[in-house]
């Protein structure tokens, strides 16, 4: 618990520092030690082992980045708070990739220091708690995962969600940014006070910073009434932006004084409110890209993407996270609907393990929902799935067997156990969406190719589904 007694050690040069220090943590209750060079700092982690360690940047000799090294490798376990002097402020966000677990900038605040503090107790507490619990760890809370890309990710996660810096958690669509921000949160000694979550791409440019900071009464026309916005509203908790890349440079503007003091006034008001908040952001841009055309801050991105996190693509992950994530769905859906999943056939879980899921995890839940409805109970084969699985999975043979050079006449494979008609639609249907991609879109040019009339190729797309990205 955050009342337990911790032994601190202060590695840092400047005498006056030190003994302030020492004084705030003994009045706190704490057993403290203070050293003035690195090597005497490393040697004392060896004799007396710290729970935390506050260490300066600057240090004669050793500095404070090498033994920050030396502790990572012998010490992973022990947060490191790294105390960083004026215009060190990117040497400290570079500990923190390395490995460190806060910074305070000097002059140093009691309040801010204090904070830190309690925060690194509870890191300890949360961590020893964490080991006990790390095999059942992987997959619990909805990130269902056994890949390496996926342990990878995790075992990051895990480590930075303990620490209390911005995290800028990058991915594609449908890879489950905002399950990856509450997981951090639920995983952070924040994890009893507000998680809240706000879409800045849905949100009209000129209502987000009313949405983000509140405004008081009378601010715009039509604002009766005074309001709290999420950065209030997250106070103490994690605060989770998602597209990010859509704010206004104003709005930008202002998030990056919030990160910087902490602090922020409504729309329409003058009182400065005080916060302590963790900012876990989301992007699908290419922020680099957006940097460069002069819509997104490069300071604000480097403060957001102190630790930059990125979810992979399903496609990556492999057969076995797709099946796991198939059965932790079925599961889902067989509880809230309280009814019998349905079940694959090992040919139908071929083609969904081959399958590249360009809408990724919440491409695949929707799949499992629409099984379940239209199959509960009952065996779903090849022919059941929707068309584009089965073309992939028909191109696919087709690139397997022109590496085998076989010159077979027929290109598709015609799933088993159809009789004639299912079979020569099944054909149709792939023949016609391949000469469709083919012909780029353009039915008058497809009705062409295959000397059909125009009007009889439209109905025969209609029939099938097949869209036209005309």
């Amino acid at each position: 618990s955050v009342s337990m007694i911790t032994r601190i050690l202060i590695i840092d040069d400047e005498e006056n520092i030190r003994l302030s220090l020492q004084g705030i943590f003994e009045d706190e209750g704490h057993e403290v030690f203070g050293r003035s060079s690195a090597e005497e700092g490393l040697a004392c982690v060896k004799s007396e082992v710290p729970d935390i360690i506050f260490l300066d940047v600057w240090l004669p000799e050793m500095d404070g980045m090498a033994a920050l090294d030396f502790l990572q490798k012998d010490y992973p376990n022990i947060p490191v708070i790294m105390i960083s002097g004026h215009g060190t402020i990117e040497t400290a966000i570079t500990a923190i990739r390395q490995g460190a677990y806060d910074f305070i900038e000097k002059p140093l605040s009691l309040e801010k220091v204090l904070l830190t503090l309690s925060r690194a107790i509870e890191a300890v507490a949360l961590r020893r708690e964490n080991q006990v619990l790390r095999e059942e760890l992987l997959g619990s809370n909805g990130i269902v995962g056994k890949s390496q890309p996926m342990v990878n990710f995790y075992s990051l996660l895990e480590r930075v969600a303990l620490t209390n810096v911005s995290v800028l958690l990058s991915g594609e669509n449908g890879t489950g940014k905002e399950l990856a921000a509450r997981e951090l949160h639920a995983r952070s000694p924040r994890v009893k006070e507000p998680f809240i979550a706000i879409n800045c791409a849905a949100i009209p440019e000129p209502l987000i910073e009313s949405e983000l900071f509140g405004h008081e009464k009378g601010a715009f026309t039509g604002a009766e009434s005074s309001r709290r916005g999420r950065f209030e509203m997250a106070d103490k908790g994690t605060l989770f932006l998602d597209e990010i890349g859509d704010m206004s440079l104003k709005t930008q503007a202002k998030i990056l004084r919030i990160l910087q003091e902490q602090s922020f006034e409504k729309v329409g008001g003058s009182k400065t409110i005080k916060v302590d908040v963790r900012i876990v952001a989301a992007t699908n841009k290419n922020l680099e890209e957006s940097i460069k055309n002069g819509m997104f801050r490069k300071d604000l991105y480097y403060r957001l993407c102190v630790v930059p996190l990125n979810i992979p693509p399903l496609r990556e992950r492999g057969r076995e996270d797709i099946e796991l994530l198939l059965q932790a769905f079925l599961c889902k859906f067989s509880n809230s609907y309280g009814s019998f999943s349905p079940i694959f056939l090992p040919s139908t879980l071929d083609i969904l393990g081959k399958y590249s899921w360009p809408g990724n995890v919440r491409e695949l839940k929707n799949f499992v929902e629409r099984m379940f409805i239209f199959y509960e109970g009952k065996e779903v084969a090849p022919k059941d799935l929707p068309l584009e699985m089965r073309m992939s999975a028909s191109l696919e043979n087709e690139k397997i067997a022109s590496s085998i050079s076989d010159v077979s006449s027929l290109s598709f494979s015609i799933p088993e156990g159809l009789d004639f008609k299912q079979a020569k639609n099944t054909f149709e249907a792939e023949f016609l969406a391949l000469k469709l991609q083919e012909c780029e879109g353009n039915v008058t040019r497809l009705a062409e190719a295959i000397g059909l009339e125009r009007s009889y190729v439209h109905k025969k797309l209609k029939t099938y589904g097949i869209q036209l990205s005309e």
